[in-house]
């Protein structure tokens, strides 16, 4: 579903070059789940904002369903949709919840009705009151809930999430990734996930690819993750650190 071929994203930054991503390479089949890892500024979301034609893209090819990606297009939008890391920030202050879910369909001139958006709602786990209800009104986890049923309105087979959880507390982080998990696996969805912690990317993720400094640096299997059979040091101290904040 997913072909990224020796991408490179290069920043001009005060009249600076900055190599955000170098030659990185991968591919996620189709109902795949593959996660992206790293600390910040390691390139895993520039990736993202590269395949959605957020980032420019100075070297290598996307292609998704084995064509080139066209980002920002009607098309685009109705195959491979983006979940963002701050529920408080991507959705309209000023928008109830059902002008929300609702947008997506009016842009693409579908037709929006009363029980699609309470289906979309009873998706997430979410009451049906909530449509008329404005984001201040709602948690951080049901905000985000909101964002993802936005997500899913025009029934995308690709999901990008970066780092969906890491505004939210641990046990609300938890429900949304089982929601997540659940989403995917009823609905045949495809995931290309970033995360900087490895326990949220072993929880989700079938393969992984870490990378550090815009380079992949080592990619491993579920299996291979949860044995700790990591090949680099880097790879090594992440794992480190996801176990110990378990620990703590």
């Amino acid at each position: 579903m997913i072909e990224i071929d020796t991408l490179s994203v290069t920043f001009n930054a005060a009249g600076r070059l900055v190599r955000a991503v170098e030659n990185v390479s991968l591919t996620v089949g189709a109902q795949e789940s593959f996660g992206l890892v790293g600390e910040s500024g390691s390139g895993k979301s520039t990736i993202l904002r590269a395949i959605c034609g957020l980032a420019p893209i100075s070297g290598g090819a996307i292609r998704i369903d084995g064509k080139p990606v066209a980002p920002q297009t009607r098309a685009f939008a109705r195959q491979v949709q983006m979940v963002f890391q701050d529920p408080y920030a991507s959705l309209h202050p000023r928008h109830t919840i059902d002008r929300v879910l609702s947008e997506p369909l009016t842009i693409h001139g579908l037709k929006t009705t009363e029980g699609r958006i309470e289906q979309a709602l009873t998706d997430v786990g979410l009451p049906t009151s909530f449509r008329f209800r404005f984001p201040h009104q709602l948690s951080g986890g049901q905000r985000q809930r909101v964002a993802i049923a936005r997500a899913l309105m025009l029934e995308p087979r690709i999901l990008l999430l970066d780092e969906p959880t890491s505004a939210l507390d641990a046990s609300v982080q938890a429900e949304t990734l089982n929601l997540l998990t659940r989403l995917r696996e009823t609905r045949g969805l495809t995931f290309l996930m970033v995360s900087h912690d490895l326990a949220v990317i072993d929880h989700m993720c079938d393969r992984i690819l870490v990378m550090q400094h815009g380079k992949a640096v080592e990619a491993l299997s579920r299996e291979a993750l949860a044995q700790g059979a990591m090949t680099t040091d880097y790879a090594r101290t992440l794992f480190t650190a996801s176990a110990d904040r378990l620990m703590g």
